[in-house]
């Protein structure tokens, strides 16, 4: 278990490291902070996916998912539901640290939508590789375990807190990463995902929200277009006591 530990975690290091080194390809806008497409953003998710996939057909890789499982077995005492919602808390946390007064990257509005294309991306990535592959869970409670999609929501929120907050300080990529590897963990511990399946959902999640980040000036131009100089869609968040609603106004 404690070689688990320490792989998921170097992942998380490595990840969090790599951003620093892209932070010379970005571009910073006063409106919308867009990352630019380099190789380089593609590396480890890239690595993480292909291990996934490898490990399908990789008797080695298999070989070593048991092990991993097995291990893991011997440490349980009982199962945990922590997973279920750590896997929002990264991305949960964009939002409650703006609210407390330190500004995320983006606006409200920006951050929804860049949030809203990642998780569509990850969303559909995941269902697709889960119907394609039907792998059996450890478990055997399904045929749907490759890739993790707890792993994969987890890690999407992780990169999400990561762009917006990377210029304040680099513990909260470092935490949000941290997060997204303790649900990973949970997910083995827990007898529902084999390391394959973690890692693969890890890497998708990264990926999907690096995507979401280069394709959203062309999105806020399809759905936010300005008139007169200023936007003609606008969020505006309300509450009456009893339920929160977002309404979306465009003009024309």
């Amino acid at each position: 278990m404690k070689r688990l530990v320490v792989l998921l975690s170097l992942v998380c290091f490595a990840n969090t490291f790599a951003q620093q080194v892209e932070e010379k390809d970005s571009i910073n806008n006063d409106t919308v902070a867009m990352l630019r497409f380099n190789y380089k953003q593609l590396i480890i998710p890239a690595a993480l996916i292909g291990y996934g996939i490898i490990g399908i057909e990789s008797d080695q890789l298999k070989s070593f998912n048991t092990q991993i499982r097995d291990e893991v077995k011997e440490d349980i005492d009982e199962k945990t539901s922590i997973d279920d919602f750590s896997q929002w808390a990264p991305a949960a946390s964009v939002f409650a640290l703006d609210a407390f007064g330190v500004k995320a990257k983006n606006s409200l509005r920006d951050r929804s939508v860049i949030l809203a294309t990642s998780y569509a991306i990850m969303g559909a990535t995941t269902f697709a590789g889960k119907s394609f592959t039907k792998i059996e869970r450890p478990d055997g409670s399904a045929n749907n375990s490759f890739p993790s999609g707890h792993t994969a929501t987890a890690f999407a929120g992780a990169e999400f807190l990561w762009q917006e907050y990377k210029d304040e300080s680099v513990w909260y990529g470092i935490a949000g990463y941290a997060v997204a590897t303790g649900t990973g963990l949970f997910r083995m511990y827990n007898n529902k995902h084999w390391l394959t399946d973690v890692a693969a959902g890890a890497g998708i999640g990264i990926l999907s929200t690096k995507i979401a980040y280069w394709v959203n000036p062309f999105i806020t131009r399809t759905l936010f277009g300005e008139k007169n100089g200023r936007s003609a869609t606008t969020l505006v968040p309300s509450y009456d006591g009893r339920n929160v609603g977002l309404t979306f106004i465009r003009t024309f």
